[in-house]
């Protein structure tokens, strides 16, 4: 029955779509996050079907490798169902951590965080559609494929710390393959990134046109696997189908310019109170300065200034250390400091403000960046787990 044809029986309501769909072509296992009114985000059963699939699919001799994309053509995927995760919290505030039947906003996290692990040691070669909207849960994604193809449409951002959260799923370790000041600046900010930015930091691989993607399919089918030796040669003929014509560099980014002072004001051992004070500075310097810097710097303090001035300071102590870290340490440490970001950090009145009420006012519990203690984020890195019982530990994550 085609989607125009009536249905028999009228009071019978129409077969919902199913959040994700999965296919297999010519040898490829192909995903699809199917929300495209909620830009693609990943609900707690998605993350369920995505990891039993792809479970399946590792030991499977038919299968040589697996594409991620959205439904649409607005979204990849635009995060984690966040107002999920803000219901749970608020009905079961007082949940601990080791209490067995976690509840969603707890489970939520684990699962997500497993699943990208499972993503980045993947043993067959992934590839990431990354047209439209990239950020969040959706970045947790793509950063683990092997080939992150992105468009004129592609909007790619870490942009937790505008809700008074942090960069999670693996962004302490994927950021952390990018020079400090890079990093520090997508993580406070949360700006978003056209493809040619995300070329430039190291974040996609690979621009085409996004017409090149509306015949994946047909791309996929045509693949002659024949001469594919191993991993590397599969990764190579999927390149070749999916992003036969590159449209950009990232000698085109648009940051390009501002580097130097980005640079600059983003150092390693500057905090957020240093780098906003820094980059007011630059706003206002004479007429002399460059135009391009004084605007760029104007921008980009009026968004770390309406950031939490303590999630800011855990989050970029959170990319510091990330740096010095595996992937499965990474991923340990920001499960512990999301999960006291629930409770304690200024998630749940930014969402409140931002997404709920909308009234764009938080109440963060710092009010300014200056009067964040050392010990108020030291405090973010202790572990709630105890006697050896993290729920990312051995033997779940290596």
């Amino acid at each position: 029955m085609s989607a125009t044809t009536p249905m028999a029986d009228s009071a019978t309501p129409p077969l919902a779509e199913p959040e994700i769909r999965f296919e297999q072509i010519n040898g490829v296992g192909v995903v699809t996050l199917n929300r495209p009114r909620q830009l693609n985000a990943l609900s707690y059963p998605m993350i369920v079907a995505l990891r039993e699939r792809l479970d399946q699919w590792a030991t499977r001799d038919d299968v040589v490798a697996v594409v991620l994309r959205g439904a649409g053509e607005r979204a990849f995927c635009a995060g984690g169902d966040i107002r999920a995760l803000y219901d749970s919290y608020l009905g079961h505030p007082a949940a601990h951590v080791e209490t067995a039947g976690a509840p969603l906003h707890q489970q939520f996290f684990v699962d997500e965080y497993q699943l990208d692990f499972r993503l980045h040691r993947y043993p067959k070669p992934v590839a990431a559609l990354m047209d439209g909207i990239v950020m969040g849960g959706g970045m947790g994604l793509a950063q683990a494929a092997a080939l992150r193809i992105v468009t004129e449409r592609s909007r790619v951002a870490m942009p937790e710390t505008g809700i008074g959260f942090v960069p999670d799923v693996g962004a302490s370790h994927f950021l952390g393959r990018m020079t400090p000041a890079l990093a520090l600046y997508i993580g406070l900010t949360g700006v978003t990134l056209g493809a040619a930015d995300a070329l430039l930091c190291g974040l996609a691989d690979v621009a085409v046109d996004s017409a090149t993607l509306a015949g994946v399919e047909a791309r996929l089918a045509g693949i002659d696997w024949q001469g594919a030796q191993g991993r590397d040669g599969v990764l190579a003929q999927l390149r070749q189908a999916l992003a036969p014509a590159p449209v950009l560099s990232a000698a085109d980014a648009p940051l390009l310019p501002v580097l130097p002072s980005l640079v600059r004001h983003f150092r390693a051992d500057a905090t957020p109170a240093r780098i906003l004070a820094g980059l007011e500075a630059e706003a206002e310097a004479d007429a002399a300065a460059d135009p391009a810097s004084r605007e760029w710097a104007a921008r980009t303090a009026g968004t770390l200034r309406a950031r939490s001035p303590l999630m800011s300071a855990v989050t970029r102590s959170l990319l510091l250390r990330g740096r010095r870290m595996d992937l499965a340490d990474c991923f340990r440490m920001e499960l512990d400091v999301v999960t006291h970001a629930l409770a304690e950090g200024d998630f749940i009145e930014g969402v409140r403000a931002l997404i709920v009420d909308k009234d764009n006012a938080p109440r963060w519990r710092v009010a300014m960046h200056d009067e964040v203690e050392p010990s108020m984020v030291e405090a973010f890195f202790v572990s709630p787990w105890k006697n050896g019982r993290h729920p990312l530990g051995p033997p779940v994550l290596p």
